[in-house]
């Protein structure tokens, strides 16, 4: 995949890469194919894992230039999805900001469907269970409606309501966990916290007080600050 440079923090060697397909990747400097850092607005092509951006190899170095040269940047394209700023002090230091509530859904169930491993913001978590939630309540409705008009609501059989109903939460079944285990790496812990959701009632009161934990400001074993955080 092709993308642009967004953000790159040449002290921490970490930064985001705006990817062609509209999304973020963060990437550190482990990651770099053959360089040691990057700049704001080159262009890179690289391999994707969940939401890390790997063997990044610049697309903006000079073809002909010897070693020890710096790259030549090409004029900057804008990239899908982004408003970071081009000008000015806050270009050079401010990290792209974050995606929107449903930006973070898409990604959800998109990208990151089975990724259990990396770092999930709150934002990222809450974004998915508020339209996890009205997913659920517009086919519930849509349900009703169609088993009101074949009159199974007066035979108490609504059957289009459980079918629609069932379907969406066995399809949000995987991305539910996936996002609540990187949630709870994202405060520092195991994933395997999330069997803590297998005690009724006391064990669910514990999984709400770590989502509702802020991230650690800090690389953790389970990946770098989510973007947003820095």
């Amino acid at each position: 995949m092709q993308g642009e440079v967004l953000y790159f923090d040449a002290e921490r060697g970490v930064g985001f890469i705006g990817g062609s397909d509209g999304n973020r990747y963060h990437f550190d400097r482990s990651d770099l194919s053959g360089r040691t850092g990057l700049h704001k607005g080159e262009r890179v092509e690289f391999l994707t894992a969940g939401n890390r951006a790997q063997n990044v190899v610049s697309l903006d170095a000079r073809p002909n230039a010897a070693p020890g040269d710096a790259p030549e940047i090409l004029p900057r394209r804008p990239t899908i999805g982004t408003s970071v700023p081009t000008t000015g002090p806050a270009a050079a230091s401010s990290p792209p900001p974050s995606q929107s509530l449903f930006g973070y859904f898409r990604s959800c169930i998109a990208g990151n469907y089975a990724n259990f491993r990396g770092r999930a913001r709150r934002k990222e978590y809450w974004g998915f269970v508020l339209f996890f939630a009205l997913t659920v309540i517009f086919v519930t409705v849509a349900g009703v409606v169609i088993d009101a008009a074949l009159g199974n609501l007066d035979r108490e059989e609504p059957v289009f309501t459980s079918i629609f109903a069932g379907l969406v939460v066995l399809s949000m079944l995987v991305p539910s966990l996936a996002v609540t285990v990187r949630r709870i790496h994202d405060i520092g812990l195991s994933g395997w916290f999330i069997l803590l959701g297998l005690i009724p009632t006391f064990g669910n009161l514990i999984i709400l007080v770590f989502a509702m934990i802020p991230s650690q400001k800090r690389e953790n074993r389970w990946g770098e600050v989510p973007d947003g955080i820095l």
